[in-house]
């Protein structure tokens, strides 16, 4: 039976404060790589997205700090035996297949642990996908392509049918209104191999390089990617773990069964069920978040924490989840809820910051959110006008 019960109001403090949500971390002991750290990632689907995520939990941090740190760590790998530079991150394939930016340091047992995670069936017509070897073939071509490299797709495509043949180019996979070669169903899986992360941008376009990245041991790095996570959003369901990460339920049950019996995690009263937290790993805080947040597109807190009902309560749930998902709207959090949705558009060096509040909002509340509105601009390196109102801007894809 579970043991010591944990309340919500208790995890979700926990959670806020070891993201830095509750007070950002200082600078002089963190970096954005640290922080991207105890997030599990930043969300990178939204480029300045991302960059908020990260520097609003840490003091005084703007976008181009995360930026700096992306740029130091974005460039073609050095010699054999050479790591990343300290305090990098990389762009590269998180958890659900999406782009996140990680600490440079941590790819390793990252592209282990991802490894590690049953592929989902492919989405792709039969006569579309490839088969193990070509798989195979690709990825060593991508590898070696990429090497001292930052190439375009198009480039990219150009070295991998010179390697393989031209049947690697075959526009064969429905995507964004055109059709892309066979090769790109194989981007996640060179992804997880440590061939392929992306590059500098040039101009418009994305590169990709090889970020020279030996994965380690995927049954290590698993339980390594599941203790971080039930540190950083624990108490936690093996179906939460499985949503986290797109992966099946049924092996998330497993792995959670199999770790219990390692006694790596520990069963705990969460809410009117049981979850778990990593062993050990008991203390919570005595007191609720205070405080108000503006959190961007995808922002990790809001896509990890579970119950989903509880971190967006009655009215907040119709207007900021999108088809039961959460982070395709920016959202406004006072005391650890979602309260609402807010948008910014940008013109120079000014931001029009819209926030649409589900409930009134007291004159502490309208305080706080005027200096999280402030705070805002600054980390954009703008100055930010705010306004309560509608928000007429659908959800983000």
């Amino acid at each position: 039976m579970p043991s010591t019960p944990v309340s919500w109001d208790a995890a979700n403090a926990r959670r806020m404060d070891r993201q830095g949500l509750l007070a950002p971390a200082g600078t002089a002991s963190s970096s954005p790589a640290d922080i991207a750290g105890r997030m599990l990632g930043a969300h990178a689907q939204v480029a300045s997205a991302a960059e908020l995520s990260i520097a609003l939990r840490l003091d005084g941090a703007t976008r181009a700090d995360v930026r700096d740190a992306l740029f130091r760590g974005q460039g073609p790998a050095g010699g054999e035996g050479e790591g990343p530079p300290p305090g990098t991150l990389v762009k590269t394939f998180g958890p659900r297949g999406t782009i996140h930016l990680l600490p440079a340091r941590d790819l390793p047992w990252w592209t282990g642990a991802l490894s590690a995670v049953p592929a989902r069936p492919s989405p792709f017509l039969p006569e579309a996908r490839m088969t193990p070897a070509r798989t195979d073939e690709v990825i060593a071509a991508i590898g070696d392509a990429l090497t001292g490299a930052e190439l375009t797709v198009d480039e990219l495509t150009e070295a991998i049918v010179a390697r393989t043949g031209p049947w690697a180019a075959d526009p064969v996979l429905p995507a964004f209104q055109t059709m892309w070669p066979r090769w790109r169903q194989t981007t996640h899986t060179a992804a997880q191999h440590g061939v392929l992360a992306f590059g500098r941008d040039r101009g418009r376009k994305v590169t990709y390089t090889n970020p020279g990245c030996t994965p380690a041991s995927p049954t290590p790095s698993l339980h390594r990617l599941v203790d971080r996570y039930l540190r950083a959003y624990g108490p936690a369901t093996a179906q939460d773990l499985a949503s986290w990460l797109a992966a099946p339920a049924g092996w998330a049950t497993e792995l959670f069964a199999s770790l219990a019996d390692e006694e790596r995690i520990e069963e705990v009263a969460f809410g009117s069920g049981r979850a778990w937290l990593a062993a050990g790993d008991t203390a919570f805080p005595d007191e609720p978040a205070r405080g108000v947040r503006l959190l961007p597109y995808f922002d990790a807190y809001v896509v990890a924490s579970r119950p989903r009902d509880l971190l967006f309560p009655a009215a907040a749930a119709a207007r900021a989840l999108a088809g039961g998902q959460a982070g395709n709207y920016p959202v406004l959090l006072i005391d650890g809820t979602v309260a609402g949705v807010w948008h910014q558009r940008r013109s120079g060096r000014r931001i029009a910051l819209t926030v649409e509040a589900v409930g009134k909002l007291g004159a502490a509340h309208r305080r706080a959110l005027r200096e999280q509105a402030e705070r805002t601009g600054a980390m954009l390196e703008a100055t930010a006008d705010l306004t309560l109102g509608t928000i007429t801007v659908g959800p983000h894809a």
